[in-house]
């Protein structure tokens, strides 16, 4: 047996995973004989395995091999507890490096003397740091994922270090804790981390930066006027635990200096005496700092509190010259480290030395400080996420952005070799040849010539940026800086000749009266230019707006719909400050009004609802159900009484839906996310809606003993497909206590009465017009029987019907039930009814011949009314839901309940190697995604509106590049292409719709 296959039959490797292994490139003698030692290490500690992996020569142990010889501190550290690495041998190192962590928030156990704690934290935390330094030098884990862990593993030791300081505070009553079993929660002291580890990118050998706040208002302190002696005492036995090296080492190096005047103030400050200094007498250089400012241990409510309360000191809208001055500044004391010599190898200190770590940080703060104020989306801790939306909000060019990430993390990887070489915060390359060959060997280049010029190339690329963004004087304003004087002259001249001639010059039919509206904003009559700074602001971006009303395909019109909007605009200087900073919000503000009638009408009622479009997080945001949910209870709170709730209700879904389909509109989201999105509005509204429903229905006729309720979306709700003017399809399933025969309320109904009258309310409560307009529009016909049958179903019922007298259809429509409101247990019970509902054997034979027909029923009796009636043109999407819903009902393909049609697509095409299509572009399932992209945006468009030639222009367009297609003149071709495509798949796998129909397939289609 060779060497190889005895490794791989009998030892198995290390599981830490990665593309590269260090490697010796100046080798001396001795450094194999490491290895050895390790070996009989494992022997001794009767580690078989790991002592014969040590044996075989197998890449994992040399590249072992090479830590222990260029790393003494990570060879002291194998050597320390081998049992570390023969645990990697079955385990992964993620997973060891979790479980560590999981243990650290489960510290101090219960009566812990603080030698015990100290001596765990140190093991833990040299145990993690050898696990995080071989996934960083094996390539396991990426810089990014590096800094994370070593972040992850800091805020975890310091969070068990203080729950043992509060613990030990509040048995000394010194403290009155409100729970001493989470002496966190409520304890009004909170740590912020600061640098590199508030912006969780903590390099292998960093200190940590804290400081240490508490919240007097609280009065968690025994003796309010000893709060700040308490307070440090604990904060100084934090420091000692965490700091002190004993000989199990030390946890983290931990520096307090940069509070506020760490000279003169405590190691514990007020929030209200950092608030007054930060007010009073922060400087810019606090300002640089508190970006990576977070809350990560202690009381985190009080910490949140406090960080945004500080947010305006942090991010200011304006820069005045002795802020830019403090910045001119900083950028020299920066030169005094790093010289102005030529930039060599041996020696350089990679953070603050030129083309280093700092000035890559520098340019990105600085850029953060001047455009934070008036873009929150730039206030990101983290300088990765920073350059990302510096090039987001065209700061930075994409080329740039991509370059200085580069450069970043690659400084950042050499950092952290240089550091774990002897475990010290140390930023210099070694000045000796055999150093730097340690230093590229343990990074994993073949050679120390490659090594030294990939940096070079680095820290020289860095330089140059660092220099323009300063010496060069480079802009970062936005603005062509040339607008036309004329048409300023318009807000304070209406007939000024030359404004006139202008604006009649750009398109505008009746200049005469686009010059007086644009006057009138001007006299400030409106509250969204009251004021002297947002007319100012309105000035700065009134040429580029004007332009933009003049490209539009209705200029006149145009103008008159904005000033409708600008009417209802509570404030005008962020909006004008974004126009000129973010065009995308004015380009989409007028897609808005000339492209989508429903959401131009939403607008026009509501104009607050762009008030969301002001926030940058608006373009990289889709809340999830969750966040969702979330939204709507807070808003709910305060809701006076049931008919205030369904106003609220019907103001938040309008105001939702509108985001969406702006989202959809501006192109920032993909449109698979739109179905999903609209699917989640409705579903937390319904759920908000039936209890208030049911609570308000009960004041009268209380409640039936053991009643309980699911309500169940059918068709695209229940698939998570909806559209902005989506009907739902619900059924109301109930049960109750066996004996149960009246409602228990003041004015009883009989069972059947009571859930029918209920579900009554429900329907008058989405479908009633009220000032705020609908809910949604609803159908119950899906229920049992029909409209023949209740409007509620006890389950029972449903399920005996299902079983015994369900059509084809039926069975087709549970394919997509979800349940959507109602009792949790109730809901499970429902879907698991559900599942077994379509897991009985039926006959396929009868279920294709059913389809067929019902399809070509479909076809002739509801023909497509034009090319964008995608739902019933052939090849549509009935045509891919009825194969979805055919193929789970024939055990083509898994029958879940509630799953996207997409999705069901794809496991039949992956189940089913005779459906798969040639090539990719004839999947169905990327027929799914096409055709659903297209009809979302088109429900955007007037009503009834199945013509391509009818669409809004700007609309079309959006279409053309959903379809990737050129313009609206190719998007006829792309539908027929991908229809024609699903109708052959549909042929060939169900049959074909258009033979003619047998008395048999009469009978079928007509259910």
């Amino acid at each position: 047996m060779t060497t190889a296959a005895h490794e791989t039959a009998d030892v198995p490797g290390l599981k830490i995973g990665g593309d590269r292994r260090p490697r010796i490139l100046q080798s001396e003698e001795g450094d194999r004989d490491w290895l050895a030692e390790l070996g009989e290490a494992a022997k001794s500690a009767e580690l078989s395995r790991l002592a014969e992996l040590c044996g075989w020569g197998s890449a994992d142990a040399e590249g072992i091999c090479a830590v222990m010889a260029l790393s003494p501190y990570l060879r002291a550290s194998i050597l320390w507890r081998p049992a570390i690495l023969d645990r990697l041998m079955s385990d992964d190192a993620i997973s060891c490096f979790d479980a560590l962590i999981a243990e650290l928030e489960a510290l101090p156990e219960p009566d812990m003397a603080e030698s015990a704690i100290m001596k765990r934290l140190r093991e833990i935390k040299r145990e993690a740091s050898l696990l995080v330094a071989l996934r960083d030098l094996f390539g396991a884990a990426s810089p990014a994922e590096t800094t994370e862990a070593l972040s992850r593993l800091a805020e975890s030791a310091i969070r068990a270090a203080l729950r043992f300081c509060l613990r030990e505070a509040h048995k000394a009553g010194k403290l009155k804790l409100p729970n001493s079993e989470e002496p966190e929660n409520g304890s009004s002291l909170f740590v912020i981390a600061m640098g590199k580890l508030g912006a969780r990118e903590l390099n292998y050998s960093s200190d940590i930066d804290l400081i240490v706040f508490f919240d007097d208002d609280l009065g968690v302190a025994s003796d309010p006027m000893e709060a700040v002696a308490t307070f440090s005492k604990i904060v100084r036995r934090l420091v000692r635990i965490l700091n002190e090296r004993t000989g199990d080492g030390y946890v983290f190096r931990t520096d307090l200096r940069l509070r506020p005047d760490p000279g003169a103030m405590p190691l514990a400050i007020s929030t209200d005496m950092g608030m007054s200094y930060y007010e009073g007498s922060g400087r810019n250089w606090e300002r640089a700092a508190m970006i990576k400012a977070r809350t990560i241990a202690g009381d985190l409510k009080a910490g949140k509190a406090f960080l945004a309360e500080l947010a305006p000191f942090v991010w200011r809208k304006y820069l005045d010259f002795a802020a830019i001055a403090d910045i001119q500044d900083m950028k020299t004391r920066i030169d005094r480290h790093r010289g102005f010599g030529n930039i060599t190898i041996p020696g350089h200190n990679v953070k603050l030395g030129r083309g280093g770590i700092r000035e890559v940080e520098f340019f990105v703060q600085t850029q953060q400080l001047i455009a934070g104020g008036r873009s929150p989306a730039l206030r990101t801790r983290r300088t990765d996420e920073a350059l990302g939306l510096l090039e987001k909000y065209e700061w930075l060019t994409e080329k740039e952005k991509t370059r200085l990430l580069e450069a970043y993390w690659f400084l950042r990887r050499v950092e952290h070799v240089v550091q774990m070489v002897d475990d010290e915060q140390t930023h210099e390359l070694p000045e000796d040849e055999k150093g730097l060959a340690a230093i590229a060997g343990l990074l994993g280049f073949e050679s120390r010539d490659a090594f030294e010029t990939e940096l070079l190339d680095t820290l020289r690329f860095v330089d140059r940026e660092f220099n323009a963004l300063f010496n060069e004087g480079r802009s970062r304003e936005k603005g062509d800086g040339g607008e036309p004087e004329a048409v300023l002259r318009l807000l304070v001249n209406e007939a000024d000749p030359e404004g006139l001639a202008a604006i009649e010059v750009m398109g505008f039919e009746r200049p005469e009266d686009v010059a007086r509206v644009i006057r009138s904003w001007n006299y400030g009559r409106y509250r969204a230019t009251r004021t002297a700074k947002a007319r100012e602001r309105l000035s700065d971006v009134l040429p580029p707006l004007l332009q933009a009303f003049a490209d539009a395909p209705d200029p006149d019109g145009t103008v008159a719909a904005f000033d409708s909007f600008l009417a209802g605009l509570p404030s005008g200087i962020q909006f004008f400050s974004l126009i000129a900073s973010n065009p995308k919000t004015l380009d989409l503000l007028l897609l808005i009004l000339t492209a989508a009638p429903a959401m131009r009408a939403t607008l026009a009622q509501r104009p607050h609802v762009f008030d969301a479009l002001l926030d940058p997080a608006f373009f990289d945001e889709v809340p999830d159900r969750d966040l969702m949910k979330a939204r709507l209870d807070a808003f709910l709170e305060d809701a006076d009484g049931y008919e205030d709730i369904l106003a609220r209700l019907r103001i938040f879904a309008s105001e939702q839906r509108f985001l969406v389909g702006a989202r959809m509109l501006s192109g920032v989201v993909d449109l698979a996310e739109a179905g999903p999105a609209f699917s989640n509005i409705a579903d937390v509204v319904l759920n908000a809606l039936l209890i208030a429903v049911v609570e308000e229905f009960s004041r009268s006729h209380g409640r039936v003993p053991g009643m309980r309720l699911a309500l169940l979306g059918m068709g695209r709700l229940g698939s998570r497909e909806l559209t902005a003017s989506s009907d739902l399809d619900l059924i109301l399933l109930y049960d109750h206590d066996e004996d149960a025969e009246t409602s228990e309320g003041g004015r009883p109904l009989a069972i059947q009465v009571y859930f029918t009258r209920l579900t009554q309310r429900l329907i008058a409560a989405l479908t009633s017009p009220m000032r705020e307009g609908t809910l949604y529009e609803v159908d119950f016909r899906l229920r049992p029987s029909g409209n023949a049958g209740p409007l509620a179903t006890r389950l029972a019922a449903f399920r005996k019907y299902q079983e015994k007298d369900a059509w084809t259809w039926e069975r087709m429509a549970l394919t997509r039930a979800r349940t959507l409101a109602g009792d949790g247990e109730m809901q499970n019970f429902v879907m698991e009814t559900i599942a077994k509902l379509l897991s009985r054997e039926t006959d396929p034979s009868s279920v294709t011949r059913d389809v067929v027909a019902m399809r070509g029923r479909i076809g002739r009796e509801k023909p497509a009314r034009g090319a964008l009636d995608l739902k019933l043109r052939p090849g549509g999407l009935v045509d891919l839901e009825f194969i979805a819903q055919w193929a789970q009902l024939t055990r083509r393909t898994e029958a879940i309940p509630g799953r996207e049609t997409a999705d069901v697509l794809a496991a039949l095409e992956c189940e089913d190697p005779s459906v798969e299509g040639s090539s990719s572009d004839e999947s169905l399932e990327d027929a799914m995604h096409q055709l659903s992209s297209v009809i979302q945006l088109a429900r955007l468009a007037p009503a009834d509106t199945n013509d391509i030639e009818a669409l809004p222009s700007r609309l079309a367009d959006r279409i053309a590049k959903a379809l990737d297609v050129d313009g609206a003149d190719s998007i006829a071709g792309a539908l027929d292409r991908i229809t024609a495509k699903v109708r052959s798949k549909f042929v060939s796998l169900v049959g074909d719709p258009n033979e003619e129909e047998t008395e048999l397939d009469r009978a079928a289609a007509s259910e």
